[in-house]
């Protein structure tokens, strides 16, 4: 039902029903995010180094409301109780997957929404830093692929990018949120990205119409 879930909501959960396929997955590749049942989460098979190298990612311990045992392997993780409710695990998934996007080192700046080409498809940036940008795209469409070129047809840039989260917004169900980062671009295309966040106006400064 989880899993169900995600993927309706543009997620790409990878579902694994048995302890020995989960060890596996979790050693074979990267994730964001882990929901295990918490009574499975207690066993050996969850603890790092069984992990490989997903030992800082967020973790949701689903279980029942009278057994808590499992907070004690791992403090950070957070704690559902059954029946599962799926606005308050949506809640839950944004949450971690907040906690989980990269440290920004320089501020991110709100502006007009400006139309860009996502491979080949529209969207629209509605923030920008000098390492990437947020997306908001249509809700019935598939997220980015892990890597994706993006096109600013109104200033002429275009860039490789690196999808790094997702999450719903909490004020508008028909869309999706997409956190990305610039990727393995030449200098040439980086310096461009850079002018344009430098030059576009923010949101609510004085002169800017922000109602398009």
């Amino acid at each position: 039902m989880v899993a169900n879930w995600l993927s309706e909501n543009q997620f790409e959960p990878v579902y694994r029903p048995t302890m020995d396929a989960v060890a596996s997955e979790m050693r074979a590749r990267p994730f964001n995010l882990m929901i295990a049942d918490a009574t499975w989460a207690v066993s050996k098979a969850f603890q790092a180094p069984d992990r490989g190298g997903n030992t800082a990612a967020p973790t949701i311990l689903v279980g029942d409301a009278n057994d808590r045992r499992a907070t004690a392997m791992d403090g950070q993780a957070m704690y559902l109780t059954r029946p599962i409710e799926l606005a308050v695990l949506s809640c839950f998934v944004s949450m971690a997957l907040m906690d989980d996007k990269p440290v920004r080192r320089s501020p991110r700046k709100p502006v007009p929404r400006f139309d860009a080409i996502v491979n080949s498809e529209p969207a629209a940036i509605v923030d920008v830093s000098a390492e990437g940008f947020r997306l908001e795209l249509p809700r019935t469409r598939r997220l980015p692929p892990p890597f994706f070129g993006v096109r600013i047809p109104l200033v002429g840039v275009a860039i490789i990018a690196s999808r790094r989260w997702a999450m719903a917004p909490s004020k508008d169900a028909s869309k999706i949120w997409c956190g990305a980062a610039l990727s393995s671009n030449p200098s040439r295309a980086e310096e461009a990205w850079r002018s344009f966040v430098d030059t576009v106006p923010i949101v609510g400064a004085s002169g800017v119409r922000t109602n398009h």
